[in-house]
């Protein structure tokens, strides 16, 4: 009986133990991980949005525009919308966000 107890006692002495190091292992692969994600989606969007606000900050009157899928040429420019004349004597009014491009 007591020979049992030996060997119960060298396996737990024997269990792995974790090793101490493994948190800054997973902080470090946190921090890599969100350095990617900034590097291929964050900035490449921040870049592509400051140029499309460019274009809205330099649209002027009788520019032709795609806006809502709609082509049009711009005949006045609000605030947040402007008026596009689709056809002859047609005059819609579309938010500026809705422009895509600028021919």
């Amino acid at each position: 009986m007591e020979q049992a107890a030996v060997v119960v006692d060298n396996a737990v002495q024997a269990a792995p133990v974790a090793p101490q190091g493994s948190m800054w292992g997973m902080v470090l692969y946190c921090i890599v991980i969100f350095g990617v994600i900034y590097l291929f989606m964050v900035r490449p969007n921040k870049r592509r949005m400051a140029e499309y606000q460019k274009m809205l900050d330099s649209l002027q009157v009788g520019n032709r525009v795609m806006a809502a899928g709609i082509y049009g040429t711009i005949k006045k420019i609000n605030e947040k919308t402007i008026e596009l004349e689709v056809a002859k004597g047609v005059v819609i009014e579309v938010n500026k966000n809705a422009v895509a491009s600028v021919e």
